[in-house]
């Protein structure tokens, strides 16, 4: 289960980064009180998700799921830059990801 907030946290941390370009500098009420939730319940996640995962891995997971989905989302929704070799890194990040889950286990409460 915490492997499931964790990834759901960081799907909400692209979500609120996303969100950031459409507030316009906090000028734009509806897009800033959308960011403001995906922000914390993206951290209320976070926080239930280090409950039983290493702090560590967890963070590491949340801020690279939010890296890679906000740089695919920014190439999709505004056009940024999709050159091979940001796709190449972009792809060992996913690797990487996968590697920390396989390579971490829950410690024994």
């Amino acid at each position: 289960m915490a492997w499931a907030m964790l990834f759901l946290a960081g799907m909400l941390e692209t979500g609120w980064a996303i969100g950031l370009k459409y507030t316009e500098g906090f000028t734009r009420p509806l897009p800033t009180a959308l960011t403001a939730v995906a922000l914390v319940a993206s951290m209320a996640l976070l926080g239930l998700a280090v409950r039983t995962l290493p702090i560590g891995t967890a963070y590491a997971v949340w801020v690279g799921i939010g890296a890679v989905g906000t740089a695919i989302l920014g190439m999709v929704l505004f056009d940024e830059p999709r050159e091979p070799a940001r796709l190449f890194f972009l792809g060992l990040m996913i690797v990487a990801l996968i590697g920390l889950k396989l390579s971490s286990a829950a410690p024994a409460e």
